[in-house]
């Protein structure tokens, strides 16, 4: 009983807030702030995009429900705090290889598509990430309309 108390202090630490399992350099911390970026600047995030966020964090990830959640829930104010992606970009090019890089692409169309509206906003968001990021137009292009095949047969 003791023991567990000790942890739950030593979780809490001095100021009460619960540590973080995501530091400020964990890939998964970006690409999840990216995610929410791109689910949030069409002005909405409705509830398709957000069921569709923590589905794919939690199977990309490999994370469970709680964990996903946290993860998200720390994406949130950290992209609410960012100011451009390249936050965001420059540590996912530093962690991920070319395929790891389209596959945070796709996923970035997954949320669009997720609601059943692409708009403007949404499709320049893509564009200049994937520049970032290093996918060319074409797969860019190719992720998209894959997706946009999927998401139609679901």
């Amino acid at each position: 009983m003791l023991d567990a108390l000790r942890k739950l202090i030593t979780d809490f630490g001095d100021e009460g807030h619960h540590p973080s399992r995501f530091q400020g350099d964990d890939y998964r911390l970006a690409a999840c702030a990216l995610l929410v970026h791109t689910a949030v600047i069409d002005g909405s995030f409705s509830d398709a995009e957000r069921r569709r966020l923590h589905g794919l964090i939690k199977q990309r990830f490999r994370l469970d429900d709680e964990t996903a959640d946290e993860l998200i829930a720390e994406a949130v104010e950290v992209e609410r705090r960012s100011i451009d992606l390249y936050q965001f970009t420059a540590r996912l090019n530093r962690t991920l290889d070319e395929v790891g890089r389209a596959r945070m692409v796709e996923m970035m169309w997954q949320i669009v598509y997720a609601d059943g509206n692409v708009s403007e906003f949404e499709d320049n968001l893509i564009w200049r990430a994937a520049d970032l990021l290093s996918v060319s137009r074409e797969e860019r292009i190719a992720l998209r309309e894959r997706v946009a095949q999927g998401s139609v047969k679901a």
